[in-house]
């Protein structure tokens, strides 16, 4: 259990969304938090699977027509790093949602904080993981998996990255979020980018999955992520408001979802 678990928090267990409402649920969740409302903490799916572009990445990057012949989404997040790739049932994502004045001002204690949750839930699935420790030089960089590895927030299985995770401030709260790789999607990854300058074997090289580390199934990892991280802050189980939920449509259509942001962003 956390320092922060005798705040109020709600659990919200795992559910599908497309990318921009993924997006736009943080967003509305960071409002709460910041407003008096109950901290967060959730897990979900992507549906479609969809490639989330960091804060201020290039869209030359993006494969465009690989994207629209497979229906995969295109977002853009908050966060920075390169853009990732998630699969609908190869990825595994979970938001952590609180005040700011609740947290550590200082960045790396912050992730060593939220992330206890993230390395105990690992450490229950039988996948023996862990911050990085040592230097990963940078195959791709517009790929946040590819990237030179930070140990303040790339988690490493065996020397393979197996998730990434990140944080931004919204509205006088934190909202850290992350992917855990369940199943390693090498070529649909890789298609996603405006590249061939990388291999499936390469990727495969550089990342692994849950599925590949403990024989833990994808509906076991999912319990077993969201029981540590209603222990972690003694959450109870909880649903968005019919509010949150109008307001996060309307965040998702006017921004996640429009061009000017994903596609126009990085430009302006």
């Amino acid at each position: 259990m956390s320092t922060l678990a005798d705040r109020e928090w709600r659990l919200i267990t795992e559910e599908r969304r497309s990318g921009a409402m993924n997006m736009a649920l943080d967003e509305i969740a960071a409002e709460t938090a910041a407003s008096g409302g109950p901290r967060t903490v959730r897990v979900y799916q992507w549906e479609p699977s969809c490639l989330s572009l960091g804060y201020t990445q290039d869209p030359d990057t993006v494969e465009w027509g690989y994207c629209r012949r497979n229906g995969i989404d295109v977002t853009r997040r908050q966060t920075g790093g390169g853009g990732i790739y998630h699969d609908f049932d190869g990825d595994i994502s979970y938001s952590i949602i609180a005040p700011k004045d609740e947290l550590p001002g200082d960045l790396m204690d912050c992730y060593r904080l939220l992330c206890d949750p993230i390395l105990a839930a690992f450490d229950r699935m039988g996948v023996s993981a862990a911050f990085v420790s040592e230097e990963f030089p940078e195959i791709y960089h517009p790929a946040c998996y590819l990237r030179a590895l930070h140990p303040a927030h790339d988690i490493v299985a065996n020397g393979r990255k197996i998730s990434g995770n990140a944080q931004y401030r919204q509205s006088d709260a934190v909202i850290q979020h992350g992917s855990l790789t369940y199943r390693v999607r090498a070529p649909e990854h890789l298609g996603v980018f405006n590249t061939d300058t990388v291999s499936p074997a390469q990727f495969r090289d550089r990342v692994t999955g849950i599925d590949e580390e403990s024989d833990c199934s994808r509906s076991a990892a999912v319990n077993i992520l969201e029981e540590t991280l209603r222990e972690w802050a003694a959450a109870t189980n909880g649903a968005w408001t019919d509010a949150e939920l109008s307001r996060a449509h309307d965040r998702a259509e006017k921004k996640y979802n429009a061009d000017s942001w994903v596609i126009e962003r990085s430009r302006s």
